[in-house]
């Protein structure tokens, strides 16, 4: 019996002869069904708004108008069929301010859900909504945008949108909301730069914004925002819709949208980026959600037995295999590009999603802007679809300009993430160099022991922490029992060093500049907001370690040999020099990359009495970062007096 007969047989999709008997789970449905029109979702107009929803399994459909969120009983309007599985219709006069959904048959069964295309939303997103788009335009809303040459000039920024400004302390009067990013001029404790002046202050290139589409009312609902809540918004519900509760008021639909708008344009206008980060790899509830509503069985993964695939641990998989699937991906990033001016996408477990389709959003975007950036979560994961086909860590070599998260240094340097009592390079773990020097060298092949899954640096997101796990200064702690403090935060600056003067792409964390700590909660997406929240209490006492921060994204961002921008360079302009076991010494030679430096040297020191090493004798050397640390014997010798990072150049 087929896979498709089986499934068939256990869960109910509809009557066949909606489709001319072919099941939504045979082999040529997208060959007869799949729509590449540019009108699916709403059209708006004064004069006319014109509907179209793809459906091939309904037997029938309907456009259902609301007066408001709390209406019970909608008008129900009949849709016309069309060609290949779509059905339309056009009302006349303006709707501006109406909500709607669609209802369709399926067999017996009436199913009701929001359009998927839906650009706008009610309150906790059940309805979509109808408004003029270009009305939700801010007063100051250009295409102007900060300037980036190649991925590796970034230097990325994680940021929860609530945890930014929802410390009482935080100086913000738009606490825990979009117009809380953009508001500047805000101070904390003892005067220190908070929120979005703290972080243009910090030099960092481009902010990345956790969930910041309608997700789930499950997770935080719209209607009771007076009430503690707390989520990291990876349970997608509207995909190009903006959440509510970041809004200064749910209930009107334009609101968040030109909030957001809002908050991008502040951002841009001080010279920041926005990443945003999508979750395409499922949905928040394979059952309930719209895509199975208005065609079951089409746009999730199933196993042989009918059961939904759960690779994400979320409950189901999308399939991005799927043309329909695949097309509402694309046109959903490239939705945010256009018109919300979004500079980066980070994709969530994009291991999960197929090569194709990540492969289409680059080439896509690239017609757009090439440099917005493109970087995900390439793991390895187990789902319903053949390996050779996923965007992972295993695959690179078919998604160039796409980054992967490097996991394998960031385990090397910090330890394992799920062994929480194991030190990595930076707590005296041995043996664990050669690991070290495959991050260094931005993922790429760099001789017949060192090289990992890039093929350009660009391929490679360098990271210590970020939302997930442990933060790093959580991770020390858990990793060094009776080590003073004084260590752990020598231990912490090494860290973020290795992050920010290896080459590929540096991601931080937000906080991670203060040491961060999450008071040991290793996941805390549902923890109170005072886990969560940026502590600027903590921030204006570890103001020290903010600064040196500070020079770390300075000397990267004023040193390009850093940021070599291909593999080749690399492995000409980057070598590894002698030094004992606890160190890591290298060079870059030959003002690589154009740098005003002819050469710099790097050492990476984790033995707490210090560390002796012979410099090459390639000129005078001078101390450009580390001085504290610093000793320069005679006959080019460097002493490293203790944990830490030293940065030595000769002038060109």
């Amino acid at each position: 019996m087929s896979v498709q007969r089986e499934m068939e047989e256990t869960i109910f999709y509809g009557d066949p002869a909606a489709t001319g008997g072919i099941s939504v789970f045979d082999q040529d449905f997208d060959e007869l069904f799949s729509y590449n029109g540019e009108d699916l979702g709403l059209i708006y107009t004064s004069a006319y708004s014109a509907f179209c929803l793809w459906a091939p399994t309904a037997q029938e459909a309907e456009v259902v108008l609301y007066d408001s969120w709390q209406q019970t009983a909608g008008d129900r309007l009949p849709m016309i069929r069309e060609v290949r599985g779509t059905w339309r219709l056009t009302v006349s006069g303006d709707l501006e301010g109406k909500l709607y959904t669609y209802r369709v048959r399926i067999g017996d069964q009436w199913n009701e859900a929001a359009d998927p295309y839906a650009r706008a939303v009610g309150v906790n997103g059940d309805r979509a909504a109808i408004l003029d788009l270009r009305k939700t335009d801010p007063e100051r809303w250009t295409e102007d945008k900060p300037l980036l040459a190649s991925p590796v000039d970034a230097v990325i920024y994680e940021l929860h949108l609530r945890d930014l400004s929802i410390h009482p302390d935080s100086g913000t009067a738009y606490k825990g909301q979009f117009l809380g990013l953009a508001e500047g001029g805000t101070r904390g404790p003892g005067g220190i730069l908070t929120g979005l002046d703290h972080i243009a202050d910090l030099g960092v290139t481009h902010v990345q914004l956790l969930p910041v589409y309608d997700f789930a009312t499950e997770s935080v609902d719209e209607t009771k925002l007076d009430q503690p809540h707390y989520n990291w918004g990876y349970d997608p519900k509207n995909y190009n819709a903006p959440e509510g509760s970041y809004a200064s008021d749910p209930y009107l639909p334009g609101v968040r949208i030109t909030e957001l708008k809002t908050m991008i344009q502040a951002l841009h206008d001080r010279g920041l980026r926005v990443i945003m980060d999508v979750v395409y790899n499922h949905v928040y509830d394979g059952y309930r959600v719209n895509f199975t509503k208005l065609v079951p069985g089409y746009y999730l993964r199933y196993k042989r037995d009918g059961s939904l695939s759960n690779g994400s641990g979320c409950g189901n998989d999308v399939a991005s295999e799927r043309t329909m699937m695949s097309r509402f991906i694309v046109d959903s990033v490239l939705y945010w590009a256009k018109e919300y001016h979004m500079d980066g996408f980070r994709f969530d477990l994009m291991g999960l999603i197929d090569i194709d389709t990540m492969a289409e959003i680059r080439r896509r975007l690239d017609e757009v802007d090439p440099s917005i950036m493109t970087i995900g979560e390439g793991w390895i994961m187990e789902t319903e679809l053949s390996a050779d086909r996923l965007a992972n860590q295993s695959n690179a070599d078919a998604l160039p300009g796409i980054g992967h998260f490097n996991d394998g240094f960031r385990d090397a340097v910090k330890g394992n993430i799920f062994r929480y009592e194991e030190p990595g390079f930076i707590g005296g773990r041995s043996g664990l160099e050669q690991a070290v020097k495959t991050g260094i060298t931005g993922g790429v092949v760099y001789g017949q022991t060192i090289g990992q899954f890039a093929d350009e640096p660009r391929q490679c997101v360098n990271y210590m922490e970020c939302h997930d796990n442990h933060t790093l200064w959580d991770k020390i702690v858990l990793s060094s029992a009776g080590v003073s403090d004084k260590q752990r935060r020598a231990m912490h600056r090494l860290a973020s060093a290795m992050v920010l003067t290896s080459q590929g792409i540096p991601f931080l964390h937000a906080g991670q500049e203060f040491m961060r700590t999450k008071e040991g909660v290793e996941n805390s997406f549902k923890s109170p907001v005072e886990i969560n929240w940026l502590d600027w209490e903590r921030c204006a006492a570890y103001a020290d370690e903010v600064a040196y921060m500070k020079k770390l994204i300075s000397l990267r961002r004023a040193h390009p040999a850093f940021r070599l921008h291909s593999a080749e360079e690399i492995r000409a302009k980057l070598i590894f020099e002698k030094a004992p076991a606890g160190t890591v010494a290298y060079t870059l030679r030959e003002h690589a990359g154009g740098d005003a430096a002819k050469h710099l040297y790097v050492v990476y020191n984790t033995n707490p009495d210090g560390s002796t090493l012979s410099l090459p004798p390639l000129g005078v050397w001078e101390p450009l970062l580390g001085e504290e640390l610093t000793v320069l014997g005679t006959e080019g010798q460097l002493t490293v007096k203790g944990l830490g990072m030293v940065v030595l150049a000769v002038r060109g």
